[in-house]
C-alpha cells in the first residue's frame, strides 16, 4: 500500500493528515465481521474548524471508495474517489478544494463553513464487484459574535452590568480581572446571567470585568471594562428638618452677635455725646440775692439728646438684611 503522502488530491497531505496517517491505516480489516461505518470526527463543529469522516469495517479486498455529498450515490454529488489499484484519487463535480481522501476510504474536510453542514455518503467497491454504503452526517456551527458590556450607576453606590449579544442559545459567564467572578452577597445576577448587579460597590469590586458568550462549539469575550471605586462607604443624609434647623440656628446666631455689636458701638457712641454735650454746657454762678431752691442741683439731659434703644428691642426685632446699623443722630444734634 502507497503511503498517505502520496495521495494526488490536495497536491500533498496536510498535518492533519501526518498526526492521523498511523491510526487510520490500522482501521483495514481483512476479515470484517461488522458492517461498513462511519464516524464523524467530531459531529457537531465550529465554522473554520477540521472533520473528519473515519471509515470503519473496511473490507481488505476493496479497491476503490467513493464519497457523495449526500445521501444519493449519483455522478453530479461526487467529490472524490480513490483507486487502491493506481493509488490515485480522482476529483468529481462536488469536489470543493477543502477536502483530503485518504487510502482507507476516510475523508477529511480543512476549514469547514456552515454550507457543509449535511450528510456524506460512502461508497465501496470490492475485488469481487461487491458494494457496500454507509452515510454519516455532521453539523457546522457559526462563531459566537463577540458580545458588548454596558454599565450604569442605578444610584451612588451600586453598579449594574449588561452583557448584550445578537446570539440565540448561548451561556454568559463573568470575567473579573481575567479569572472567573466569584459572586459575593453583594452581588446578583439575572436568571440568563446577562445582567450583573453590585449593591452596595466596595473597594474590592474595582478592577476589570468581561462578559463570555459560548455555545458548544465556540466563545467569545467583551472588551474589557474597568471599573473604579471613589469611595467605599455609604454616607448617610441628615433630614431636610435637621438641615433646616442647622440653618436657621446658624442665621440666629450671626444676627444676635451683630445686634451685640450694634449696641455696644451704639451705646459708646452716646456716651461720647453725653460728654461733649456736658463740655458746652455752663452753669452760671448763683447771684447772692439768687438762694438755690434746693440744695441739690438736678441737670436735665441736653437737649435734642435721645435716650439709647435698649438692648432687647433690638434682640426683638434684628435686622437680617443688615447685620449692623449706627445712628448718627446724637453727633448731628450736639
Amino acid at each position: 500500500m502507497q503511503p498517505p503522502s502520496a495521495c494526488p488530491c490536495r497536491g500533498g497531505i496536510p498535518w492533519q493528515g501526518v498526526l492521523l496517517a498511523v491510526s487510520l491505516l490500522t482501521f483495514r480489516n481483512p476479515h470484517p465481521t461488522a458492517p461498513l461505518t462511519i464516524e464523524p470526527v467530531p459531529s457537531d463543529v465550529a465554522k473554520g474548524k477540521d472533520v473528519l469522516l473515519l471509515v470503519h469495517n473496511v473490507s481488505e479486498n476493496t479497491v476503490g471508495y467513493f464519497w457523495y455529498r449526500g445521501e444519493i450515490t449519483t455522478q453530479n454529488l461526487l467529490i472524490v474517489s480513490y483507486s487502491n489499484l493506481t493509488h490515485s484519487a480522482t476529483q468529481g463535480p462536488a469536489f470543493s478544494g477543502r477536502e483530503t481522501i485518504y487510502p482507507n476510504g476516510s475523508l477529511l474536510f480543512v476549514n469547514v463553513t456552515k454550507e457543509d453542514t449535511g450528510f456524506y455518503t460512502l461508497q465501496t467497491i470490492a475485488a469481487n464487484v461487491h458494494i457496500e454504503t454507509a452515510t454519516a452526517e455532521f453539523r457546522v456551527h457559526g462563531l459566537v459574535a463577540q458580545p458588548s458590556l454596558r454599565a450604569t450607576n442605578t444610584e451612588p453606590y451600586s453598579v449594574v452590568m449588561t452583557c448584550l449579544s445578537g446570539d440565540p442559545g448561548i451561556s454568559i459567564t463573568w470575567i473579573f480581572n481575567s479569572q472567573a467572578l466569584q459572586l459575593t452577597d453583594r452581588m446578583q445576577l439575572s436568571p440568563d446571567h446577562s445582567t450583573l448587579s453590585i449593591d452596595p460597590v466596595r473597594q474590592e469590586d474595582a478592577g476589570e470585568y468581561q462578559c463570555e458568550a459560548s455555545n458548544p462549539f465556540s466563545s467569545t469575550r467583551s472588551d474589557r471594562y474597568r471599573l473604579a471605586v471613589i469611595s467605599e462607604e455609604r454616607t448617610p443624609g441628615l433630614p431636610v428638618g435637621a438641615v433646616a434647623g442647622i440653618v436657621t440656628g446658624v442665621l440666629v446666631g450671626v444676627a444676635l452677635v451683630a445686634a451685640l455689636g450694634c449696641f455696644l458701638l451704639h451705646t459708646r457712641t452716646g456716651r461720647a455725646s453725653v460728654q461733649h454735650g456736658l463740655r458746652d454746657y455752663r452753669i452760671p454762678a448763683a447771684r447772692p440775692s439768687e438762694v438755690p431752691s434746693d440744695s441739690s442741683t438736678s441737670l436735665a439731659p441736653p437737649p435734642g439728646h435721645r435716650a439709647a434703644v435698649p438692648i432687647y428691642q433690638e434682640l426683638l426685632n434684628p435686622d437680617l438684611d443688615i447685620y449692623c446699623r449706627v445712628d448718627h443722630k446724637a453727633d448731628v444734634d450736639s
